[in-house]
C-alpha cells in the first residue's frame, strides 16, 4: 500500500513550487483573466477531466499539500484577479459592459487594497463620546420644516416602550391614476386615487441600502382593490414583504388575539353594512323606554379626503397602536426581527399635506449605533481551521463589507452547527472592498480576528456580484478540497445537515446542481431588474436555481474556475443566471443531475425549509435558538 502512494506523492512535490506562486499570495497576481468573446468560446472544446471520481479536486497538486492547505488558511485574500491590462478595444458581444465594470472596479480595488495593506489608512481619531450623536427626549416639526427634510424625520435612538408620535395631517382629494399599485386595471383604464403611507424605518441599518419598514401604515381613502377603504399595516426587509394585516371596517373577530388588550381592528361604517346594530335614533328610543341593552355606535371610516385630522402612533409592550381623533382604530404586533430600538425614522408620502409632526417619549440612548464598533470579540465565533484532508461541503456566503450586523447573526447562528465546528463543512463569507475606506478597514480588522471572510479585491458593485461567486467555486475547489460548494447570502438561514443530506442523495461520481431551480423563466424586458436584448438576446435563461442558497457538486466548481483561468468564463450581471448558463455548458461535457425543491425557500421562510431567505439578523438567531429548543425547523413569522 505505501508503495502505491509514491506517485501520487511524487507528483505532489515536483508540481508544488510552480501552482504555489499562483495561488498562495497575498499579492496581486500577475497572470491574466480575460473574458472572450461567445463566438470564442463556442469554438473550443470544455477540457477533458475525470468523470468516475467525485473528489478529483481534492487529488489537484495545488490542493494536496498539507503546508499550502495551512498557507492559505491565513489567507484573506481571494487568489481571484482580473488583468486590468488586458482588455482593448469593444468587446463583441452583450457582455461588454460587464467587462468595463470589472476592469474598472478592480483597478480601484487594487489601490485600496495596496493602501490598506499599507497602514497608512486610519480610522477617525476623534473621541467617540465626543461624536455620538444626541438623542432629544421629544422633537417638533412644523409641516413646512418636515418637507424641508425630506417628508421624514429622523429620530436618532430609535424608539422605546411609551415613545408616541403625534401627526396633524390633511389627506389629499383624490385624483386618476392609470397605474395604481393597489388595484388591477385594464389597459387605458384611470381609477380615482387617495391614499398615504407612513412608516418607521430602520435608517442606520445598512449605507447605501433601502432601509427595512419596521412598520408600513397604510391608508387607502379611494382606490384599493376591494373597492372600499382600507388600512393595510406589514413589514419589510431587503425589499421583501411580510404577510399584510389589511383592516376593512369589520371589528376582530372575538376569539382573535389582541395587542395589549386591544383589538387588531375597530369596526367603521361599511356601504355594504346590514347595519344589524342600531343607529343613534335607536339608541335614544332604547333609552326612552328603558332598555338596558348595550347599543353599539359605528363610527366612519377615520380618514376624509380634505378633514383635517390628529394621528397619533404609540409604542406598547406587544406592538403598535394607532389612534386617530382620540379613538383607537388599529393595532399592529411587533413581529420579530423588527424592534423598536431600530426605528430611527419616519417618513410620511402620498396624498397628505403635513401640518406638523411630534415625537414624544424617545429614549435618550441608543444600544448600537454602528455595529462595526460593537463586534463581540469572542473566540467563541472564530472559524475553526481548515482540516488537513477533503471535505464534505465548503459553504460560500456572499456579503458587502459594511453588512457587519448580518455576519455576526450568520456566526452565532447556523455557523455554530456541529458540523462547522468539527469542520466537515466549512463556511466563509465573501466580501468585495467598500467605497468607504473606514468600512475597508474594519473589514481586515474583522477578517483577521474572526478568520472567516475571503476578500475578492475588486470595489463592490451589484453588477458585478458573480465574481464573488467565481471565487466560491475557486476557494471550494483550491482550497477547501470540498466534495460540494455552496453558495447562499447573509441574511439565508442554512440548516447545513439537511442540505448536505439533500447533496448526499446524489450517487458518488456524479455531477449536481441542487436548489430552487427555475425552467424556461424569460428575462424581465422594464422595471428595476430589466434586462436589455443586448445584455441577454435569447428569450429564456437556462435552468437556474435561485441565487439564495443552491449546490454543486465539486467538478462542477473546478469547470468554473478553470474556465475563468483560461479566460473563457462568460459573464452575466445576474449571478444565479450566470451560474445556471455555465452549468449549462459543463452539462455538454458530462450529465449534470439537476435536483428541484422549494425547500430552498426564495422568498422568507416555509414548513421544514433547507434554506430560508431574507431573514433579518434578529430573526436569524430567533429561527437558530427555535432549532435548537425543539430539534426542528421553524420559522420566525413565516412567509
Amino acid at each position: 500500500m505505501v508503495g502505491l502512494e509514491v506517485p501520487f506523492v511524487s507528483k505532489i512535490v515536483s508540481q508544488e513550487d510552480e501552482s504555489s506562486s499562483l495561488f498562495f499570495t497575498d499579492k496581486f497576481s500577475t497572470k491574466s483573466y480575460v473574458l472572450d468573446s461567445e463566438e470564442e468560446l463556442q469554438d473550443k472544446e470544455a477540457p477533458i477531466r475525470p468523470l468516475n471520481d467525485p473528489q478529483i479536486v481534492a487529488k489537484s497538486p495545488r490542493t494536496s499539500s498539507r503546508h499550502s492547505r495551512k498557507i492559505r488558511e491565513f489567507n484573506t485574500l481571494s487568489s481571484l484577479n482580473f488583468d486590468i491590462n488586458s482588455l482593448s478595444g469593444e468587446p463583441k458581444d452583450g457582455f461588454g459592459d460587464i467587462q468595463k465594470s470589472a476592469k474598472e472596479a478592480f483597478s480601484i480595488g487594487k489601490k485600496y487594497w495596496e493602501e490598506l495593506e499599507s497602514g497608512k489608512l486610519k480610522l477617525p481619531s476623534e473621541n467617540r463620546n465626543q461624536t455620538r450623536e444626541s438623542c432629544p427626549n421629544s422633537i417638533t416639526l412644523s409641516g413646512s420644516g418636515f418637507r424641508a427634510k425630506g417628508s421624514i424625520i429622523v429620530l436618532p435612538c430609535g424608539m422605546t416602550l411609551g415613545s408616541h408620535i403625534t401627526l396633524v395631517g390633511r389627506p389629499r382629494e383624490a385624483h386618476p391614476e392609470q397605474d395604481p399599485k393597489i388595484s388591477l386595471l385594464k389597459s387605458g383604464q384611470y381609477l380615482m386615487v387617495s391614499q398615504f403611507m407612513m412608516e418607521l424605518q430602520g435608517l442606520k441599518t445598512v449605507d447605501g441600502e433601502d432601509p427595512p419598514r419596521i412598520l408600513h401604515f397604510n391608508p387607502r381613502l379611494k382606490g384599493d382593490w376591494s373597492g372600499k377603504p382600507v388600512i393595510e399595516q406589514n413589514t419589510c426587509y431587503r425589499m421583501q414583504w411580510g404577510s399584510a394585516h389589511r383592516c376593512e371596517g369589520w371589528k376582530s373577530r372575538a376569539d382573535e388575539e389582541t395587542v395589549d388588550g386591544q383589538v387588531k381592528c375597530e369596526k367603521w361604517i361599511r356601504d355594504d353594512d346590514d347595519h344589524s346594530e342600531e343607529s343613534k335614533s335607536s339608541w335614544w328610543l332604547n333609552r326612552l323606554i328603558g332598555r338596558t341593552k348595550k347599543v353599539t355606535f359605528d363610527w366612519p371610516y377615520p380618514f376624509a379626503e380634505g378633514k383635517l385630522f390628529v394621528l397619533t402612533l404609540s409604542a406598547g409592550l406587544e406592538g403598535y397602536h394607532v389612534n386617530v381623533d382620540g379613538r383607537h382604530i388599529t393595532s399592529f404586533p411587533y413581529r420579530t426581527g423588527f424592534a423598536l430600538e431600530d426605528a430611527t425614522g419616519l417618513s410620511l408620502n402620498g396624498d397628505i399635506d403635513v401640518n406638523a409632526v411630534f415625537a414624544a417619549s424617545l429614549p435618550s440612548t441608543h444600544p448600537s449605533f454602528a455595529p462595526q464598533r460593537h463586534l463581540e470579540m469572542s473566540d467563541k465565533w472564530q472559524a475553526p481551521p481548515l482540516p488537513d484532508g477533503p471535505i464534505d461541503m465548503f459553504i460560500g456566503v456572499l456579503s458587502a463589507g459594511n453588512h457587519f450586523a448580518e455576519r455576526m447573526a450568520v456566526r452565532k447562528s447556523w455557523m455554530q452547527h456541529k458540523l462547522i465546528k468539527s469542520s466537515r463543512v466549512v463556511a466563509r463569507f465573501f466580501v468585495a472592498l467598500h467605497a468607504r475606506k473606514e468600512v475597508n478597514i474594519e473589514l481586515k480588522k474583522e477578517a483577521e480576528f474572526f478568520g472567516d471572510i475571503v476578500i475578492v479585491p475588486y470595489m463592490d458593485n451589484y453588477d458585478l456580484v458573480v465574481l464573488k461567486t467565481v471565487a466560491i467555486c475557486e476557494y471550494g475547489v483550491r482550497t477547501a478540497s470540498a466534495k460540494y460548494i455552496m453558495k447562499c447570502d447573509d441574511d439565508t438561514f442554512v440548516r447545513v445537515d439537511a442540505v448536505l443530506n439533500e447533496a448526499s442523495k446524489i450517487g458518488d461520481g456524479k455531477s449536481l446542481y441542487v436548489g430552487n431551480i427555475n425552467y424556461y423563466h424569460k428575462p424581465l424586458r422594464y422595471g428595476k431588474w430589466s434586462v436589455t436584448y443586448e445584455e441577454w438576446p435569447e428569450e429564456d435563461y437556462p435552468p437556474y436555481a435561485n441565487g439564495p442558497g443552491y449546490i454543486l457538486s465539486s467538478d462542477v466548481a473546478d469547470f468554473i474556475a478553470t474556465e475563468f483561468e483560461k479566460h473563457k468564463l462568460k459573464l452575466f450581471k445576474m449571478e444565479d443566471v450566470s451560474m445556471g448558463m455555465w452549468v449549462e455548458q459543463f452539462n455538454t461535457t458530462k450529465r449534470v443531475e439537476y435536483v428541484h425543491s422549494l425547500k430552498f425557500c426564495q422568498f422568507g421562510c416555509i414548513e421544514d425549509y433547507y434554506t430560508a431567505h431574507y431573514q433579518s439578523p434578529r430573526q436569524m438567531l430567533c429561527m437558530w435558538n427555535k432549532l435548537q429548543l425543539y430539534g426542528r425547523p421553524q420559522c420566525c413569522n413565516m412567509r
